[in-house]
C-alpha cells in the first residue's frame, strides 16, 4: 500500500499510469476470487483505497493546474 505522499510527488501522467496498472490488478484480484484462487483477501482492499488516493491527488492536481 503505498501512502498518499508517494502520489503527491508523482505527475499527472504518472498517476494515470500508476491508476492504470492498479485497475489491471484490481481486475485480477475480482477474477482470482470469483475462481477461488485468492490467497491475500486484503490486497482488494488495498488497491482499491490506492485508485481512490490517486484519483484524489489527479484530481487536486488538474484543480490547481486549471486555476493558475
Amino acid at each position: 500500500m503505498a501512502k498518499i505522499e508517494d502520489f503527491r510527488t508523482m505527475t499527472v501522467d504518472q498517476l494515470d499510469d500508476e491508476l492504470l496498472k492498479l485497475k489491471k490488478e484490481q481486475f485480477n484480484l475480482r477474477f482470482q476470487k470469483a475462481t477461488g484462487q485468492l490467497e491475500n483477501t486484503s490486497r482488494v482492499r488495498q488497491v482499491r483505497r490506492d485508485i481512490a488516493r490517486i484519483k484524489t491527488v489527479a484530481q487536486t492536481k488538474r484543480a490547481a493546474a486549471g486555476t493558475k
